[in-house]
């Protein structure tokens, strides 16, 4: 058996707050994302938006600890 990928998320309702959230990190970041399809983003773009939410989260977690 297969093992395949999936973006479903285990929560669906929480789809609305992680799609707010990754507007929010390509806002700090500078890139234009748009809601629905962003196929006109590079690689380095879509990347610079993961990479913020990672730190963002990071953050979070690490505040949280204290």
């Amino acid at each position: 058996m297969a093992n395949k990928s999936s973006n479903k998320l285990v929560v669906p309702e929480a789809r609305e707050a992680l799609d707010r959230f990754k507007m929010e990190a390509a806002s700090e970041v500078g890139v234009n994302l748009q809601n629905g399809y962003n196929g006109h983003l590079t690689s380095r773009e879509a990347g610079s938006i993961g990479g913020q939410m990672v730190k963002k989260m990071i953050e979070s977690y690490e505040s949280s600890m204290k």
